[in-house]
């Protein structure tokens, strides 16, 4: 693989949905020793260099990795399929958070609310800029305002990651606002 963008994209399926895809197990809080991860990536011919890891894991814009305090494992912040407990506490969340999505998924969210799916959690942000950007993965976008200081206040349990992502296990459609874009 020869982009960073490529680079991201695969070690995200690795560390965060397939870890056997390349012969890894990580631990119960997605852990996978860096020099585990290196070998087993040169043996399903992905050769990466400790500095190339280091630097995807430092530079990436959206945070997506992290080191260990020692920098002995890494793992990926959020957004797993498999079964992990990634130990983040419990935070109080601002008002309102952001959730973007794709206008096609409105129907479904308008009954069900947001639901984790296939991952652990369901993803908001801090600001409407990247809630969009999160939505025009999925297609044409759509930006929902989600009343967290509500919810919290009902009972729900907020976390909030290293890189600013709140987790949530799910968000009644009743908190949802719709704003119309821009």
């Amino acid at each position: 693989m020869s982009t960073d963008v490529e680079r991201s994209k695969f070690l995200s399926y690795v560390l965060r949905h397939a870890p056997e895809s390349v012969g890894l197990t990580l631990d119960a809080q997605g852990w996978v020793s860096v020099e585990t991860l290196l070998a087993a990536l040169a043996k399903h011919g992905e050769a990466w260099t400790r500095i190339e890891l280091e630097t995807l894991v430092e530079t990436s814009d959206k945070q997506r990795f992290a080191f260990s305090d020692n920098r002995t494992r890494v793992r990926a912040q959020q957004g797993h399929s498999v079964r992990v407990d990634l130990d983040y506490p419990v935070a109080e969340p601002p008002a309102v958070l952001f959730h973007g999505t794709a206008t096609r998924f409105l129907e479904s969210i308008r009954r069900e609310g947001l639901v984790a799916g296939d991952r652990h959690a369901v993803h908001l942000s801090e600001s409407r800029e990247v809630a969009h950007v999160v939505g025009q993965r999925h297609g044409s976008p759509r930006v929902l305002e989600v009343r967290a200081a509500e919810m919290a206040a009902e009972g729900y349990v907020f976390r909030r990651t290293p890189n600013s992502v709140w987790l949530v296990s799910d968000v009644p459609a009743r908190f949802i606002q719709e704003r119309k874009p821009t």
